[in-house]
């Protein structure tokens, strides 16, 4: 992702029968067995015929003959030959060896470049009424469309590697479907064309860093229809050795069982000393203490925004003002110079308190970043006796309490984020009391961007060594750097920064703090480079295993690691992933990231009150023409479900939590079951309060529906009704949900499902999820 900070959560309040979900009467070795059965979707009965000067492939099947690579521009074509089973030639022009095989139970082809220099060739093209593609959790677009014909004419290039979570494509043909899968989505380009309907090539860069000039497809035929394109590929990943499950990655760290059935919430406890820590009259009569002058020069030196705002304040505060502008901007830049290295100052501090004087003995320079923060709190605390609370309660009203009452409401189990290290470092209380909860905690941690110069306001983006911003980074064919998140430094190449990684977690970790959880910023997203760095070449391969050894790195220290997106390519080195379900939305549509009147506009990165800020917790709508595209189930499938249901926890982007999109609470929250997603909200002190009920209510039906849907594999996708607003999903043979999301009561099997209602069915047990009440 981006740089990282988080939001507001509305929960959903769920009403109905609330039956107990019983487990299963099957005995783990019974379901072992069952979600071990291997059942063959490949059907290898089929011919094809490959026309070499246009590169037209078609399959012919049970007397059914499809185009499943429409022809191009003839070509030169030397060296073809011929047998029963395989074809192959050159385009001499090109410098491309083509070969096609018939095997058993698919068609392969692969393109050989000989061409030492960066080139690309566009194969295939494709043509058919439906796409079954893997955007996200799943889609099944119609060719003609209008949404998604409107979306893609203005999308028309995706990279392959960010926006197919899987590394396959399927063409629903007439009377069946060709799955083109890939052993990598490696320097592919996704081109989009609708005119006069929906079609798409694939544009492969044979690039000059790497020497691996082979470009692959394996092509299966199978029965047309979700599971059985989902499943065949799960049979091809488990082939190559790519498919481990949870409780294969929980026999190496047990704590993942703390996973299931879990919430998902970034807990924004941004401010170590909060307005109730501040005792606000002892303030207006200290504020000549000559502390107040060095944080200015501090703030004037160090601050990215420097000391202007602050001195005014100070200015009003002495003619006797004290409202809640000035309160939050003392309280900002408390936490500012908190975090400062340069804070201590012993001409300043002359008295400090026991605590304190014990890190000045050690010597300021040889803390350790939790130690300086410790320092910097007890040199505050004690400077001005009564200015504060004392300083081991600071900050528990937004995050030890919230943290407690969750347990005392009944959730056993949870997945708290920190929007950055630094909060826990600086409340190591509040991760204590997490642990001692039950609860997986963990920083949000990038490797995305680096910045010339360390900054406290982007210290995921700061790196002790300066050699890096120039030794380490990112160059494109022509010898330009890579700009890093939002335009700002540079983009790092993380072949190069694995001793950074280790120095950075040890750093953190250096005085025990109880972290057991871990958020890996973009590295399953797919956002992979080719470097052209002349000292450092290194190809998108290279560049996403280096990022799967620092998530390796961090499984073996014992921490549930999660990472955005979950694209499939990490998804042994991870066990949950938050984009997946509800990614991103519209990136670069401007009434939603820059026009601040706009309704649409999802809010800002920051918050000058302490509270979550508005980027997350300002409750929008999306345009009606993105509906389609990002959250209607209409074209929603759960294909990635289908294959890692065991293997992988998906839930949404933090920038789109559960409550995020306006009008589509419900709608979401009968989603969440039916494709066994986790819901992801935001908690300050206010939202919490605001949502405890709501939350709490939920988590009685969330927790053991997903401790029972996680113990099998997800077995079947329907829809029921010929609008697709009623879908059925199973998890092996006796856990089922029905959602509906149409207007209207539906009749399943002599049982009535009201409209915008969800029914579990787990044993014969029935759960009711109702969702009128929340929009």
């Amino acid at each position: 992702m981006k740089k990282m900070i988080i939001v507001s959560m509305a929960l959903i309040l769920i009403i109905g029968t609330a039956c107990s979900h019983k487990s299963s009467a099957k005995t783990p070795s019974q379901i072992d067995k069952e979600n071990n059965k291997r059942t063959e979707y490949a059907q290898g009965n089929f011919t094809y015929e490959a026309i070499p000067e246009t590169f037209e492939l078609k399959v012919t099947k049970d007397g059914t003959t499809e185009t499943i690579a429409e022809p191009q521009a003839k070509r030169k074509v030397t060296n073809l030959k011929k047998t029963k089973t395989e074809t192959s030639w050159d385009y001499p022009d090109e410098k491309l060896h083509v070969t096609i095989k018939k095997q058993v139970k698919s068609l392969d082809v692969k393109i050989h470049s000989t061409n030492p220099k960066t080139s690309h060739f566009e194969w295939p093209r494709v043509d058919a009424p439906t796409y079954t593609l893997p955007i996200s959790e799943g889609k099944q677009i119609p060719q003609n469309d209008p949404a998604w014909k409107k979306f893609f004419t203005t999308d028309k290039e995706q990279t392959m590697n960010e926006y197919f979570s899987m590394k396959f494509f399927t063409l629903n043909k007439e009377k069946f479907a060709a799955s083109y899968v890939m052993p990598d989505t490696f320097n592919n380009d996704i081109l989009f064309h609708t005119d006069p309907a929906i079609q798409f090539s694939i544009n492969h860069t044979f690039s000059s860093v790497n020497k691996e000039k082979d470009y692959k497809y394996s092509i299966f035929i199978t029965d047309n229809n979700p599971v059985a394109i989902a499943k065949n590929y799960q049979n091809y990943i488990k082939e190559q050795h790519q498919f481990t499950t949870l409780a294969e990655k929980e026999k190496q760290n047990p704590e993942i069982k703390k996973l299931y059935g879990a919430p998902h919430a970034y807990l924004w406890n941004s401010r170590v000393l909060t307005d109730a820590d501040m005792h606000w009259n002892k303030l207006k009569t200290s504020i000549d203490d000559p502390l107040f002058e060095w944080m200015g020069t501090l703030l004037d030196k160090y601050g990215e925004d420097g000391a202007t705002e602050y001195r005014t304040v100070l200015a009003n505060i002495k003619n006797g003002e004290m409202y809640q502008y000035e309160k939050n901007m003392m309280l900002n830049s408390f936490q500012y110079i908190l975090q400062m290295p340069q804070l201590y100052n012993p001409a300043i501090f002359k008295n400090p308190d026991t605590t304190a004087k014990k890190y000045i003995d050690k010597g300021v320079a040889n803390l350790n970043e939790q130690e300086r923060y410790d320092l910097n709190k007890h040199l505050i605390s004690s400077h001005i006796s009564g200015l504060t609370t004392p300083v081991d309660e600071w900050g528990q009203s937004n995050a030890t309490q919230i943290i407690q009452e969750m347990e005392q409401a009944g959730i056993k189990k949870a997945w708290l984020g920190l929007p950055n290290w630094v909060n826990g470092l600086m409340n190591p209380a509040s991760v204590d009391a997490a642990v001692k909860a039950g609860y997986l905690m963990g920083p949000y941690d990038s490797y995305q961007s680096i910045q010339q110069d360390a900054s406290i306001d982007w210290n995921t983006a700061s790196f002790p060594d300066p050699k890096l911003y120039e030794d380490a980074t990112v160059e494109n064919e022509q010898g330009e750097k890579l700009t890093g998140f939002l335009g700002k430094g540079r983009k790092i190449n993380p072949t190069l920064v694995f001793d950074a990684v280790k120095a950075r977690v040890d750093g953190i970790l250096a005085e025990g703090i109880g972290f057991n959880s871990w958020f890996m910023d973009v590295d399953a997203a797919g956002e992979l480079h080719d470097d052209f760095a002349k000292a450092h070449p290194t190809t998108q391969k290279e560049d996403a295993a280096a990022r799967m050894k620092r998530l390796n790195y961090l499984n073996k220290k014992g921490f549930v690691i999660g990472s955005e997106g979950g694209n499939d390519y990490a998804a042994s080195d991870i066990a949950f992933a938050h984009g997946l379900e509800t990614p991103v939305i519209k990136w670069d549509d401007p009434d939603m990231r820059e026009n601040e009147d706009s309704p649409y506009f999802i809010g800002k990165y920051a918050s000058m009150d302490g509270s979550i800020p508005t980027r997350y917790s300002k409750i929008v709508p999306i345009k009606e023409e993105y509906k389609p595209i990002y959250t209607s189930p209409v074209y929603s499938i759960p294909l990635f479900k289908l294959v890692y249901n065991r293997s992988v926890i998906t839930t949404h982007h933090w920038e789109w939590d559960s409550y995020k999109v306006k009008g589509q609470t419900g709608e979401r929250r009968l989603k969440e079951y039916l494709y066994n997603t986790p819901p992801l909200f935001h908690l300050d002190e206010a939202n919490w309060k605001l949502h405890q009920a709501d939350i709490t209510a939920n988590m009685k039906n969330w927790t053991p529906f997903q401790q029972e849907a996680l113990r099998h594999e997800m077995t079947n996708f329907q829809t029921l009704d010929t609008d697709r607003l009623v879908q059925k999903t199973e998890f092996g043979s006796d856990l089922q949900v029905i959602a509906n999301f149409s207007n209207k009561d539906f009749q399943s099997n002599k049982q009535s499902i009201p409209a915008h209602t969800a029914l579990i069915i787990n044993n014969g047990k029935k759960t009711t999820i109702s969702t009128d009440h929340l929009e």
